[in-house]
């Protein structure tokens, strides 16, 4: 990470800005890491629960197979997805609004009377799919960030830190020894200066 630096005071100041740097980010990109890894999870279970509701309502059609023959599933079409977004944790997530349908027009006085209802269900069979859909492209679009930060984390506590706190520390040793073999020289000067004047 660090390969060189200098030893002396100016690069120790600059290692040690760059370590508060790090140590101050750390914690808010815990936060932010614990923070996606809910929401990652509440996307997911939202999915699964989807799901489940959709399954239950193919199984409820399932009952009307014989029925749904007569059924023109084109009569009924997804016209406009409005895509909204919000953040989370920093991060824009699309969110779904509204959708509009378009119901083409038929003939109410041959279709069967059931066709309304028929409507509706296909209607919400294909929201509840939309909405799955969000959930789990929301769920990706965080699971990578999450990733992302994780790895940042992971940088910062097990490689940036350590080694910023080992390169401080070895310039301290080295100017501590480089102001101990200056005193040390200074009195054996000293030392020899003064057998000189009483020689």
């Amino acid at each position: 990470m660090i390969s060189k630096f200098q030893y002396n005071k100016i690069s120790q100041l600059h290692l040690e800005e760059q370590l508060k740097v790090r140590l101050r980010a750390l914690p808010t990109l815990k936060n932010k890491e614990s923070a996606l890894r809910l929401e990652v999870k509440k996307a997911r279970y939202k999915a699964l629960e989807l799901d489940q509701r959709i399954q239950a309502g193919i199984n409820e059609l399932d009952q009307f197979m014989k029925l749904w023959v007569e059924f023109d599933p084109s009569l009924v079409q997804v016209h406009n997805v409005e895509i909204l977004t919000r953040k989370i944790a920093g991060v824009q997530i699309p969110v779904m609004g509204d959708i509009d349908f378009e119901i083409r027009d038929y003939d109410l006085f041959s279709a069967p009377s059931w066709y309304l209802d028929g409507i509706g269900m296909v209607k919400e069979l294909a929201t509840l799919q939309i909405e799955r859909e969000f959930f789990i492209r929301k769920m990706h679009i965080l699971e990578r960030v999450r990733k992302k930060t994780t790895q940042k984390v992971n940088l910062y506590e097990k490689v940036q830190i350590p080694t910023f706190e080992t390169s401080i520390l070895k310039i301290k040793r080295f100017l501590e020894d480089e102001e101990n073999l200056s005193k040390a020289a200074q009195k054996i000067l000293k030392e020899r200066l003064s057998k000189e004047e009483y020689a």
